[in-house]
C-alpha cells in the first residue's frame, strides 16, 4: 500500500483540549500533537484544527483526516448539528476545515470513533456486535453491529447516558430527570460523596483529608484514586455507581443482545473496583438470566487515545460505512424502477 494510504491524522475536540496524532494502519501513533481549545468560537476552534493539520503534514504525509467531535454529527459526517461543550450549531465542520487545509476530511461523533478504534485496534477485536459506553462526567455511548457502526435515523444514535431509569429521579442538564448518567458517572460520584460530606459521615473524612478539607475540590478522579488505595467509602461509592452501570447495561443488551460492552472513559480507570460490581448487577438485571449468553464486560484499551485512533482509521477506512447508509443504499436500488421495469435485490434492471 502507498505510504500516502498508510498514514492519516485524527482529531479529538474536547472543551479543553484539541489533541492530534498521525495514525499508522496498526492504529499506532506515530506522532501527535494539541492545542488549548481556545474558545467556544466555531470559527476559531477551525483555524486550530487547521493549524494542528499543517503541523503534522509538514513532517509527515497524510491520505486524510479525522475529526471526532462531542455532540450530534448528521449522517454524511460533515455537520455538527449541536455540540454541548462548543457553540456548534449547524455548523459544516467537513467543509469548513477543507478549505482551510486542502485534503479530505470525515467528521464523526468521538464516541463512535472511540467504539470503532477498539472494535479495529483494542478490547473488541473479532467482536462484530459491541456497545461502547464512556464514562466521564456524563455518559456517552455507541453502538456496532454486525461491523458496522449504527448511527440511526438521524447520525444521533447511542446517547446512552439520558435513558431515564428513575422516573421522578435527579435532575439532568439533558432538561429531564432520572437519567442513566445521574447515576453511573464521575458526576454520580461526586454528587454522592458530597451527600456523605453534607450529613456529616465519618467514613468520608479520609477522602476530605486528600482535599485538604474542601468538599469543592473532590472530583470523580479523585474518588476513583481513593478507591484503589484503599479508601472504604471511595470503594463503596464505586461499588454503588457499578451497580447502576450493570443495571443499564442489561437494558441495552435487552434492546441489542451484543457480545461485548466496553467500556471507557476516566471513570473506568477503577477497573475491577467498578466493573465487578457491574457484572454482578448486570448478570442480576438481565433479561432471561440463567436462559441465554452474557455479553462480556470488558474495559477498553486504548484509553484516552481511542478517539484520535478512531478518528482517523475513519478517515482511511472504507470498511466505515454506517448500517444507515447501508440501508439507504439498497432502498435507493430498489426504487430504481422505470416504465415496465423492476429492480432485483442485487441492483440489477431487470425487463418485465
Amino acid at each position: 500500500m502507498p505510504l500516502l494510504e498508510r498514514l492519516a491524522i485524527g482529531i479529538d475536540i474536547g472543551g479543553t483540549r484539541v489533541k492530534a496524532g498521525v495514525v499508522d494502519l496498526d492504529g499506532n501513533v506515530v506522532d501527535r500533537t494539541g492545542r488549548d481549545t481556545p474558545t467556544t468560537s466555531p470559527t476559531e476552534v477551525e483555524d486550530t484544527i487547521a493549524d494542528v493539520v499543517r503541523e503534522l503534514r509538514g513532517r509527515h504525509t497524510v491520505a486524510g483526516v479525522g475529526i471526532g467531535a462531542a455532540g450530534f454529527v448528521d449522517l454524511t459526517r460533515s455537520t455538527v448539528l449541536f455540540s454541548p461543550h462548543l457553540a456548534w450549531r449547524h455548523e459544516p465542520l467537513r467543509d469548513a476545515v477543507y478549505r482551510r487545509i486542502g485534503l479530505s476530511v470525515v467528521v464523526e461523533n468521538d464516541a463512535n470513533a472511540a467504539a470503532w478504534a477498539e472494535f479495529r485496534f483494542g478490547a473488541a477485536q473479532r467482536e462484530d456486535d459491541l456497545v461502547c459506553i464512556t464514562l466521564g462526567t456524563g455518559i456517552g455511548g455507541a453502538i456496532m453491529l454486525d461491523g458496522l457502526l449504527f448511527r440511526g435515523r438521524h447520525g444521533m444514535a447511542g446517547e446512552f447516558g439520558h435513558m431515564q431509569v428513575v422516573p421522578g429521579g435527579h435532575a439532568c442538564e439533558c432538561g429531564n430527570v432520572g437519567c442513566w448518567e445521574q447515576y453511573a458517572s464521575g458526576n454520580a460520584l461526586v454528587r454522592e460523596a458530597l451527600a456523605l460530606v453534607e450529613a456529616g459521615s465519618p467514613l468520608v473524612e479520609p477522602l476530605l483529608a486528600r482535599v485538604g478539607g474542601d468538599p469543592a475540590a473532590i472530583t470523580g478522579l479523585l474518588v476513583s484514586q481513593a478507591a484503589r488505595a484503599g479508601d472504604p467509602a471511595s470503594v463503596a461509592l464505586l461499588r454503588q455507581v457499578g451497580d447502576w452501570l450493570g443495571v443499564g447495561m442489561a437494558g441495552l443488551a435487552a434492546a441489542f443482545d451484543n457480545g461485548v460492552f466496553v467500556v471507557g472513559g476516566g471513570v473506568s480507570d477503577a477497573g475491577e473496583l467498578l466493573l465487578g460490581p457491574a457484572r454482578e448487577a448486570f448478570r442480576r438485571s438481565l433479561t432471561g438470566r440463567g436462559f441465554r449468553s452474557e455479553a462480556r464486560i470488558v474495559r477498553a484499551h486504548l484509553g484516552n487515545d481511542a478517539g484520535m485512533v478512531g478518528a482517523a482509521d475513519l478517515a482511511r477506512s472504507r470498511r466505515s460505512r454506517s448500517r444507515s447508509s447501508r440501508r439507504q443504499s439498497r432502498t435507493q436500488r430498489r426504487a430504481w424502477v422505470g416504465d415496465g421495469a423492476s429492480v432485483s435485490m442485487l441492483g440489477h434492471r431487470r425487463v418485465e
